[in-house]
């Protein structure tokens, strides 16, 4: 067995100054680590959506009233706060839990030989965003449970996952140009139906602040419009992804579209499919907790599958570099 070589002043030093290059002097990730990596920190960007739905529809959206602390007096959860605020306080803590995972995929990233900046950097973006979306977590909390600030709060979650499905997918392919499956037309249809899911999501977002779950008991003011007007645009709205979604589906056929795009597309309108069957459901039946929170699981998994169909529509191999010629080539050619 080895000894571990001692850390010394100027290592320690260099650890402070700039400590992910100190790690990536002496780590190499291998390829499926950082894929790893870069999906945890897409499943945490999924798990911090659906638990903050968790507490808006168990109504403890105020169960730690003040932030950064949960009190005025404490950091935490007391236990005279109840099941709210044990709800509430365990949300924020899952913050960490994706900080940590987000600072894996960097730390990850960083380290992978050749060194990625792209990558790196879409891991640093999604920092950013989190850090961002904790800032106005604090403030949704500040004003009351504010509908636009929720809204808002809900649709800065949807960048994150865009982000961080986009380092998922750059993790698994490589950095050389990207060449197109498919021709201009369907790259075009596909961006339609991005624009059509963004809407759809954003919409959603109005019928969440119009409707009955207000995210507390306490009297919270609502978006002024009538919600199940909103729905029904929702649905409509459903509806048009996929149609969208099937009218893909059957042009990348008539064109022989490689594999890739056709299942990217399939899992799609098949998460459509049981992502209509649960908004019907919850709608007809009054909005149950449950299903809402279902349904609020199935807009992540719709909005990442719609950005993988995007992503399927180009492939990147390995940056192929060109080799110089050495002094050893020069010597051959001297002599021929």
């Amino acid at each position: 067995m080895e000894p571990v070589p001692k850390l010394t002043r100027a290592d320690a030093t260099a650890a402070v100054r700039n400590p992910l290059a100190f790690i990536a002097e002496r780590w190499t990730p291998t390829p499926r680590t950082v894929q790893r990596a870069a999906l945890s920190a897409l499943v945490m960007s999924v798990v911090i959506v659906v638990t903050g739905g968790a507490v808006r529809l168990t109504s403890s959206g105020l169960g730690c009233p003040s932030w950064p602390k949960c009190t005025a007096d404490s950091l935490t959860a007391t236990s005279e706060m109840g099941f709210h605020g044990a709800i509430e306080f365990g949300n924020r803590m899952l913050t960490y839990v994706l900080c940590a995972a987000v600072g894996w995929a960097i730390i990850a990233a960083r380290s992978e030989k050749p060194w990625r900046r792209g990558l790196t950097r879409l891991g640093w973006a999604q920092f950013w965003v989190v850090m961002g979306n904790a800032v106005l977590g604090g403030i949704v909390v500040l004003v009351g449970l504010n509908p636009y600030t929720v809204a808002a709060h809900f649709l800065l979650s949807t960048a994150l996952i865009a982000v961080a499905t986009l380092m998922w997918q750059r993790s698994r392919e490589g950095d050389g140009a990207p060449r197109p499956l498919v021709g201009k037309a369907v790259v075009q249809l596909v961006w339609f139906l991005v624009a059509a899911s963004a809407l759809l999501i954003a919409v959603g977002t109005v019928v969440t602040g119009a409707g009955p779950h207000a995210g507390d008991s306490s009297e919270v003011d609502r978006i002024p419009v009538d919600w199940e007007g909103v729905a029904k645009l929702h649905a409509v709205l459903a509806w048009i992804v996929v149609t969208l979604t099937f009218a893909l589906w059957f042009v990348l056929k008539a064109v022989d579209a490689p594999r890739g795009p056709l299942a990217r597309t399939r899992d799609l309108f098949l998460i459509l499919l049981a992502q209509g069957v649960i908004g019907y459901i919850q709608y007809f039946t009054k909005l149950p907790e449950l299903l809402v929170g279902l349904h609020m699981f199935g807009s992540a998994l719709v909005w990442i599958g719609v950005l993988r169909v995007l992503l399927a529509l180009r492939e990147r191999p390995e940056e192929v570099k060109a080799d110089l010629p050495g002094p050893s080539a020069e010597a051959k050619l001297a002599k021929a």
